[in-house]
């Protein structure tokens, strides 16, 4: 029996994938799924029997985890040596993290068919012909036959673009100077080369932001799409002033029905996500936002949103 391996024929960028085994072999005596497992480390990923077991790079765990995708950097041996033992410039010894050149993703879902693979995958894409090249970490989704405890199955990765940047939290509250002024000063400390002055700077980060905001409210109404803007650490922003989409992992079609969308996991990701959108488009926007807006009519309506408090409140009880 073959397994099955799958790439997006349209990416056009960098595609080193020679860390991925094209020779059948059994996992190293895992007796746990890898999907299962709470965290991952670089010994459980070299133990796929799709991974090579002496490829390039050193994995490990990202420390923006997600909930439905172990996330794992991809790191050069050379520079995790560094990293340890530093390395002198101008006299003074420095250890810099090693940087990632890739983030590497397993998503935790259980797929059921190929077809079911097939329309993870199609969700993806309808995000990406929205957001790239500018507004997401651009990745390319690769499904493979993993071979676990119990048999073969079908599972579904990633090999992701590394965005730098700062967390965009939509819930944090509003610094008194407000949200864009505090994210460049936080990037500039983060940044190796300074950055353009901060007036001219907040102003294209304006720009940039009512690009992705207009985008996000494309997608929807044309697609009925949303991906989840409400997590933390899922958009980052960049030196540039980019917003960048980093998890897409749970896209969902909108139901525009009156029904309250929940996830898998008993999340209102829908509500949550638009309701994030609004909460975003004013504080980087710095306006009012139009609630006569058919998705804010919808889904900022006052006993909608109370419902949808509810179920949020559930969902959290029953993830403790």
């Amino acid at each position: 029996m073959h397994r099955f391996f799958w790439i997006d024929p349209d990416a056009n960028w960098d595609r080193r994938i020679r860390f991925f085994s094209f020779t059948w072999r059994k996992n190293g005596g895992m007796t746990t799924d890898i999907r299962d497992k709470a965290y991952i480390s670089h010994h459980d990923v070299i133990g796929l029997n799709f991974i090579k077991p002496d490829g390039p790079y050193v994995f490990r765990r990202h420390f923006r985890q997600g909930l439905r995708s172990h996330v794992l950097e991809l790191l050069l041996p050379g520079d995790i040596v560094i990293e340890k033992s530093g390395t002198v410039i101008d006299g003074t010894r420095w250890y810099p993290k090693a940087a990632p050149h890739r983030i590497f993703r397993i998503f935790r879902t259980r797929l059921k068919t190929l077809n079911h693979a097939l329309e993870e995958v199609r969700r993806v894409k309808v995000v990406e012909r929205y957001l790239l090249p500018e507004y997401l970490a651009q990745s390319i989704e690769i499904i493979v036959d993993y071979i676990g405890p119990c048999g073969r199955d079908l599972m579904l990765c990633g090999l992701q673009e590394y965005v730098q940047g700062e967390i965009l939290d939509p819930w944090s509250p509003m610094p008194p100077d407000g949200l864009l002024p505090t994210l460049y000063d936080t990037l500039q400390i983060q940044s190796a080369t300074p950055a353009m002055p901060i007036a001219p700077w907040i102003l294209n980060a304006r720009q940039k932001g009512a690009r992705f905001v207009h985008r996000i409210k494309r997608m929807i109404a044309q697609t009925r799409h949303v991906p989840d803007l409400a997590g933390i650490g899922n958009l980052i922003m960049a030196a540039s002033g980019a917003i960048k989409l980093v998890d897409i992992n749970n896209i969902r079609k909108i139901p525009f029905d009156g029904t309250i969308d929940l996830d898998d996991r008993g999340y209102p990701v829908c509500d949550k996500s638009i309701e994030a959108l609004s909460i975003l488009e004013y504080k980087l926007l710095g306006r009012p936002i139009d609630r006569g807006e058919e998705i804010y009519r919808t889904f900022l309506e006052p006993r909608r949103m109370e419902q949808v408090r509810t179920r949020e409140m559930a969902y959290h009880r029953n993830s403790k």
